[in-house]
């Protein structure tokens, strides 16, 4: 069964092309600039990547159109009709609390899906353009919505309510929702493999750790607690994004200052972080190679970032009343041997301890727990395309 999953933006849209049951990534690649000049790349499995500078795409329908077109392609096609499609799954970013799980989209839930466009207004429009210009260009093909904030929806009332006077939630549905849920949702089905038992009997902690941070606390495979909140913003400090902050601090610099709340979130959303403490980049091995040179504002903001998942790390295993696996995910904990160690150094007590060789990897699934501990710390490279086509399979059929 071959999958085409799209993970559409407002001018950019990454697509794959991939078979679930055998995990075969057919073709893959990028629309980029679109509605300005247009960039496309294209990589068929085996292949070199095929770059074209000059696709016009004026809207998605031409950027969707050019990955149709490439996967078909005499040359470099992959398949040999469109047929060779069996659904489309699209990434949506917000759900609301009106989808727990993966749906076939209908009339009926694009509306659904609109309403969830002020929770999420950078993201949410343009995921409903990207399955706009597939329904137009492909009908009759089943296309499946699968949601970020989804899996986060088994946490209980405890863990998603706000302290503000209630009927801000019943009116307005203000709340903790949670991201990266299509993330977590894969590394924690894919440590409860690597452990040998079954998810409904594990609590794991797992951290989605990049340019954009989470960490959840799932007990039986079910979500009970999420760092990010009613948008992405909360929760870690991040790439660029403050993470949890007094908000009487925005009064305070909005007054000083004359900024209005557009310029504040601004600014909370793209120059804070471990950007706008360090001053140097949002980037961790830039901060870890400023670090080592002397730079004592890089190394704070490595630091801070690390302080935070730590808290989470223990924070989170107190409310499940105790963990059996902390997993590290995404391009920093994937990739960040030296971040890893800062995290759960201090956590010994905890029965977390991890074997200095073992944590050299770089991407790779692996236990790099050390002889003795008591609490698994798993490395596990996150495939949310995958677990979007694993979803859509199952619906499509």
């Amino acid at each position: 069964m071959n999958i085409l999953v799209i993970n559409a933006g407002s001018s950019s849209l990454k697509y794959q092309l991939l078979n679930p049951e055998t995990q075969q990534v057919l073709a893959k690649g990028l629309c980029e600039r679109i509605g300005i000049d247009g960039k496309f790349t294209y990589k068929p499995e085996g292949k070199q990547a095929v770059k074209e500078a000059d696709v016009a795409m004026p809207t998605h329908n031409e950027a969707i159109k050019a990955v149709l077109d490439a996967l078909v392609d005499p040359q470099n096609g992959v398949i040999g009709s469109m047929k060779e499609i069996d659904a489309v799954g699209h990434r949506v970013v917000h759900g609301g609390e009106k989808f727990a799980k993966s749906v076939l989209i209908t009339d009926e839930v694009m509306a659904a899906i609109e309403e969830c466009n002020p929770l999420a207004p950078l993201h949410n429009p343009a995921n409903i353009i990207g399955i706009k210009a597939c329904q137009a260009l492909m009908p009759g093909t089943p296309m499946v919505a699968v949601f970020d904030t989804a899996f986060h929806q088994t946490m209980p009332p405890v863990a998603y309510t706000y302290a503000l006077p209630y009927e801000y939630y019943e009116k307005d549905k203000v709340r903790r929702y949670g991201f990266h849920g299509t993330s977590h949702k894969y590394v924690t089905q894919r440590a409860a493999a690597m452990l040998g038992k079954p998810i409904e009997e594990l609590k794991l902690v797992s951290c989605h750790l990049g340019n954009g941070s989470s960490v959840t606390a799932v007990d039986g495979g079910k979500s009970v607690d999420t760092s990010m909140g009613f948008t992405p913003l909360a929760g870690l400090p991040m790439g660029t994004r403050t993470g949890d902050i007094d908000a009487g601090i925005l009064e305070y610099l909005m007054g000083k200052y004359n900024m209005d709340i557009k310029e504040m979130l601004n600014i909370m959303n793209k120059k804070s972080g471990v950007l706008g403490v360090s001053g140097v980049s949002s980037d961790f091995r830039d901060l870890e190679a400023a670090g080592k040179e002397g730079n004592t504002r890089a190394a704070l903001a490595v630091e801070v970032f690390e302080y935070g998942v730590k808290k989470l790390i223990g924070s989170y295993a107190a409310a499940m009343g105790g963990v059996d696996a902390v997993i590290f995910t995404a391009g920093v904990g994937e990739n960040g041997g030296n971040n890893r160690a800062s995290i759960v150094s201090g956590l010994e007590f905890m029965g977390i301890k991890i074997d200095p060789e073992k944590n050299k990897v770089r991407g790779e699934e692996i236990d790099i727990s050390a002889e003795g501990a008591t609490v698994r710390t798993l490395v596990i490279p996150t495939n949310e395309e995958l677990m979007i086509a694993i979803d859509t399979a199952a619906l499509a059929k």
